[in-house]
C-alpha cells in the first residue's frame, strides 16, 4: 500500500513509523530483525530503509601510483525491504539517491523494486561522500532530486529511457521526499529551499519527510510556509532523540540545524550518556504529543540503527 492510502485509512489518527540502516558489510539480515522486533507492536505501516553510496578509497602501489578502490559499506537495501515485506508484511521504502547512479542504473533500480511489490520510494540527492568536497553526479546521472522525481514519474507513465522498448509495463510508485524545516545545508534561504521543493512536488512526489528537529515551531512554521506556496502533499515530522554528549556538536554540524538552549544545557548537566539517553527519550516525548495533538499524519523517527530509545519513546505515545 502506497504511504498516500495509509495516511487516508488512518481516518486523521497520527500513525508510527522508522528509518533503519542497513547493517556494515559481513552483517547479517538478523542485525536488521533485531532492532525491528521490538517496533513491530506500535503497528508501523511502513518502514523507510536508508541507501548509502559507493564510497573510494586510494592504495598506493609498489610504483607510486594511486589506486582507486570502490568500498561499499552498507549494501543491500532492495534485498532488506524485501526480506521486512517479506517477515513482517509491511510497507518497506527504499531510498534512492542521485549519488552512485547513472540514470540506467535508477532505472534498472527502479524495475527490481516493482518486480518485488514495493510501490513506495524516497527519493533523494544525497551527500557528497568522504573524497568530495561538493555533491557530484555520476556522469549521465542526476544532479537534483526533482529530476531523480521526474525519472520515476516517468516510469510510472510507462516512459523509459530507450524509447524504442515495445508494450512498455507502467510502474506504480508512491514517491516521497525529503523537506528541511530550517532549510538544506547548501540552501541559500529556507525560500529557494521551498521553491526547489515545490519543483519535486511538480514533478510527481507525493509526500514530504522532514529533516529531524528539535523545536517543533521550526516545524509548524516549515508547514504553514509550504501551505502558503501552494504545496498541498503530507508533510511527515521526522525526529530524532538525543542519546549522547557528542551529539550535541556532531548533530549541529552533519545536519545544519540548532539545538534548543534548553535541551543543550540538560544534556550538558549530565554525568554520562546513560542520563543523557533519557534527557533525549523526555524531550522527544514531549515534542510527540505536541506534534499529536497538532494532527500530524504519521511520526517518523530516525533510528540509526538502534531501536530501545525508540520504543521508549513509542510506549508513551503509541
Amino acid at each position: 500500500m502506497k504511504v498516500t492510502e495509509h495516511i487516508k485509512t488512518a481516518n486523521s489518527k497520527t500513525q508510527f513509523s522508522f528509518e533503519i540502516l542497513p547493517p556494515l558489510k559481513g552483517q547479517n539480515i538478523n542485525s536488521i530483525f533485531e532492532n525491528i522486533d521490538p517496533l513491530m507492536e506500535f503497528n508501523p505501516p511502513f518502514i523507510d530503509v536508508t541507501y548509502h553510496r559507493e564510497e573510494y578509497v586510494y592504495k598506493e602501489l609498489e610504483n607510486g601510483l594511486l589506486q582507486k578502490q570502490v568500498v561499499r559499506k552498507r549494501p543491500g537495501t532492495v534485498g532488506i525491504c524485501a526480506a521486512i515485506q517479506n517477515k513482517y508484511s509491511v510497507d518497506a521504502i527504499p531510498h534512492i539517491l542521485c549519488g552512485g547512479f547513472t540514470k540506467e542504473d535508477t532505472e534498472n533500480f527502479l524495475i527490481d523494486l516493482g518486480f518485488l511489490g514495493i510501490d513506495n520510494v524516497m527519493a533523494l540527492r544525497g551527500d557528497a561522500v568522504k573524497s568530495e568536497t561538493y555533491f557530484t553526479p555520476e556522469r549521465e546521472g542526476h544532479k537534483y532530486a526533482n529530476e531523480l522525481v521526474g525519472q520515476i514519474s516517468d516510469l510510472n507513465n510507462g516512459v523509459y529511457l530507450d524509447e524504442e522498448i515495445q508494450n512498455q509495463s507502467q510502474t506504480d510508485f508512491c514517491i516521497g521526499v525529503a523537506g528541511y524545516p530550517e532549510k538544506h545545508m547548501e540552501a541559500p534561504s529556507l525560500d529557494s529551499d521551498i521553491h526547489f521543493l515545490k519543483k519535486k512536488i511538480k514533478q510527481g512526489a507525493t509526500y514530504i519527510v522532514t529533516q529531524m528537529f528539535f523545536e517543533n515551531q521550526r516545524y509548524f512554521d516549515f508547514v504553514d510556509k509550504c501551505r502558503s506556496e501552494g504545496i498541498t502533499v503530507p508533510i511527515i515530522p521526522g525526529l530524532k532523540p538525543i542519546a549522547t554528549k557528542k551529539q550535541l556538536n556532531l548533530i549541529p554540524h552533519r545536519f545544519s540545524l540548532e539545538l534548543p538552549d534548553d535541551l543543550i544545557m540538560e544534556v550538558v548537566k549530565c554525568n554520562d550518556n546513560k542520563a543523557v539517553r533519557q534527557v533525549g527519550i523526555d524531550w522527544c516525548v514531549a515534542q510527540s504529543k505536541e506534534l499529536i495533538a497538532a494532527g500530524v499524519p504519521v511520526l517518523h523517527y530516525y533510528s540509526m540503527g538502534k531501536s530501545d530509545n525508540i520504543r521508549a519513546i513509542a510506549s508513551q505515545i503509541f
